[in-house]
């Protein structure tokens, strides 16, 4: 899930900890274009505080608006859509063409309710995946912890909203050249925790781009430690065979859903060709994309940052 939406999650704990009830909205469907994906978040409080996204603003401030108000009072979960006709869609600010339809929640300060959303605060903080169930008709919520992603499913003739809430995507790149800067800078707009590793303390120290970890440590010793969940992606790019090779004989032993190399067509099969020599399967030579990225023609560190962010976001989304 997206940083943004796991922000919403921990405000409507803190505030049902501090005895303060709010809502909780889901975008459950769009229709044509649309700023916001489904399953994005938003929830607020009667003071009108907010946290998360719906569109990007009109819809927000028009919900708000309504619940601050009282006008959606209702001690169960609310349908409401946004957009259904042209003039709506500009009163709005959504795209041409696009619908958004949204179901909100309204969550007593009871401790019970604050203990589903403690509970799903932790699994997220120990980068494991929570589904949640929701009857509309009642409000009441379960959860259960799973292994296994599933897209949000909204029912309305049977009442049933639920998603799954998985850990933010986390990337690690090994090196600290201009391309694993640039890779940094990308992936850090997309949403990735980033996690940098060289063995070099000096390179680290010297790494430009801020927000993400940066570890002075062996490679594969890193990935199998922390990358240890399928939201996980692991690129190699330090030009170093030693630190290269190392990191991805680590990362074939982990659930990582990318694992690159960056290396020409002719550096990529002497690299495959080392890694069978080192006992790697063929089966896990299968995970590796090297070369790495898609083929845009790129030449600069930029562009090759932007072929490689491109694939890793295509095999993300390909994999859910």
């Amino acid at each position: 899930m997206q940083a943004v939406d796991q922000e919403v999650l921990t405000q409507v704990c803190l505030w049902l900890r501090e005895g303060h009830p709010c809502w909780l909205a889901t975008v459950v469907a769009t229709y044509g274009s649309s700023p916001r994906p489904v399953g994005s978040l938003f929830t607020c409080n009667k003071k009108a505080l907010v946290v998360g996204s719906l569109s990007g603003g009109c819809v927000e401030e028009d919900l708000v608006e309504k619940l601050v108000n009282g006008e959606l009072a209702s001690d169960k979960p609310y349908f409401m859509s946004y957009g259904k006709t042209e003039e709506e869609a500009t009163k709005f600010g959504l795209p041409c063409g696009g619908q958004l339809d949204i179901v909100v929640e309204p969550l007593k300060a009871l401790d019970d309710t604050h203990l589903i959303y403690s509970q799903i605060n932790s699994v997220l903080n120990q980068r494991r995946s929570v589904r949640r169930t929701v009857r509309l008709d009642t409000g009441d919520t379960k959860i259960v912890e799973t292994n296994t992603y599933a897209p949000l499913v909204y029912q309305a003739d049977s009442n049933l909203l639920e998603q799954t809430y998985g850990p933010r995507r986390q990337l690690f790149i090994i090196g600290t050249n201009m391309v694993a800067q640039y890779v940094a800078e990308f992936a850090q707009k997309l949403d990735f925790r980033v996690t940098v590793i060289d063995t070099d303390q000096t390179n680290i120290d010297s790494f430009p781009v801020s927000g993400v970890e940066s570890v002075c440590d062996l490679p594969d010793e890193v990935v199998l430690r922390q990358a240890n969940d399928q939201n996980s992606a692991i690129v190699a790019l330090s030009h170093d065979p030693r630190l290269d090779d190392m990191a991805l004989i680590g990362a074939f032993e982990t659930p990582a859903f990318y694992i690159g190399a960056m290396g020409s067509q002719r550096t990529s099969t002497s690299r495959r060709d080392r890694l069978r020599e080192l006992g790697v399967s063929e089966q896990a030579l299968t995970r590796l994309h090297a070369p790495i990225g898609f083929d845009i023609g790129s030449k600069t560190p930029p562009e090759i940052a932007i072929s490689i962010m491109a694939e890793i976001t295509q095999t993300q989304y390909n994999k859910n």
